[in-house]
C-alpha cells in the first residue's frame, strides 16, 4: 500500500520543534527575513507548485526545508509572526505558523488567519504547525467544518486529522463526535474539501480498533448518499481501513 503525501505530513511535522534562540531573534528582523526569502526564490518551483494546485500569487517558491531551517534560527516570536502573516507572502505566512507562540494565539487571531487562507498548503501547514496546539482546536474543527469558504471548511477537517494523530491522551469520545460531521459534509464536491473530509475519516479509522470499526460504519453510511463526492470519500476510506495492513497494525497496537 502506498502512503500518500497527506498521510505523511502530520508525522513529519510532529518531529519538528522550533528552537528559541535570543541571539538569532535579535539578528533576524522582519526586513532581513523578507530579503532572505527573496534570495531563496525559485521561479521554476513556483511553476511546479501551481501544477499541484498551490496559489502562485505572491509566492517565491522557497522549499519547506529552507523554511524550517529559518524557523529554527528565528525561534518563537509572536510579534514577528504577526508581521510575516500580514505580509501576504506565501512563504512568509507559512513561516509565521512555525514561529508563532501558541500561548499568545487568540481566537480572534485564528479567525482572522483562517479567513486569509488562499491555498491548500497554507491551510494545512497552519493547522499542522500551529492550530492543532491551540486550546480551541476541537471547537474550531467543528465550527469551521460547517463554513462555506472552501479553505476554511478544509481547515476544519484537516484539524480533525491532525488532532487524531497528535493528541495521544484524548479518549475516543471527541474523535467519535467528528464522524457525524464527516457524514454531513461528505456531499461537498469541491476537491480540497472532499480530500480533507476523506483524510479526517481515514485518520480516525487508523487510531485504534474501536474507532476503525466506527469509521468503517460511517463510511458505509456515506456510501449510500446520492453524491459522487460521498461515494469517493467512502469507497477510498473503506478500501484503506479494511485493508490487511491497517487491520494488522491496529491489532498489534492493542497488544501493546
Amino acid at each position: 500500500m502506498t502512503v500518500s503525501y497527506a498521510d505523511n505530513k502530520i508525522a513529519q511535522v510532529l518531529a519538528y520543534q522550533p528552537i528559541i534562540g535570543i541571539k538569532e531573534i535579535e539578528q533576524m528582523n522582519y526586513p532581513d527575513i523578507i530579503k532572505r526569502l527573496k534570495a531563496l526564490s525559485d521561479p521554476k518551483a513556483v511553476e511546479g507548485m501551481a501544477r499541484y494546485g498551490i496559489n502562485p500569487d505572491n509566492t517565491y517558491g522557497v522549499s519547506m526545508p529552507n523554511l524550517r531551517k529559518m524557523a529554527k534560527e528565528i525561534g518563537i516570536n509572536h510579534a514577528l509572526a504577526q508581521q510575516l502573516w500580514a505580509s501576504g507572502i506565501h512563504e512568509a505566512k507559512i513561516l509565521a505558523t512555525l514561529v508563532e507562540d501558541v500561548n499568545m494565539v487568540t481566537e480572534e487571531q485564528v479567525e482572522s488567519w483562517v479567513g486569509d487562507f488562499d491555498s491548500w498548503d497554507v491551510c494545512d501547514q497552519c493547522c499542522i504547525n500551529l492550530l492543532r496546539n491551540t486550546r480551541f482546536a476541537y471547537v474550531k474543527a467543528a465550527e469551521w467544518s460547517s463554513r462555506e469558504q472552501e479553505f476554511v471548511k478544509r481547515a476544519g477537517f484537516v484539524l480533525m486529522a491532525c488532532l487524531v494523530v497528535s493528541d495521544k491522551k484524548e479518549d475516543n469520545t471527541k474523535f467519535e463526535k467528528f464522524l457525524p460531521i464527516i457524514k454531513r459534509e461528505a456531499s461537498d464536491n469541491r476537491i480540497y474539501v472532499k480530500k480533507a473530509v476523506n483524510w479526517a475519516l481515514r485518520q480516525i479509522g487508523k487510531r485504534n480498533l474501536y474507532l476503525n470499526r466506527k469509521a468503517i460504519e460511517t463510511a458505509r453510511e456515506i456510501l449510500e448518499i446520492d453524491s459522487k463526492s460521498a461515494r469517493w470519500i467512502a469507497s477510498d476510506a473503506i478500501r484503506e481501513l479494511t485493508s490487511q495492513a491497517i487491520q494488522q497494525r491496529l491489532k498489534n497496537l492493542k497488544k501493546l
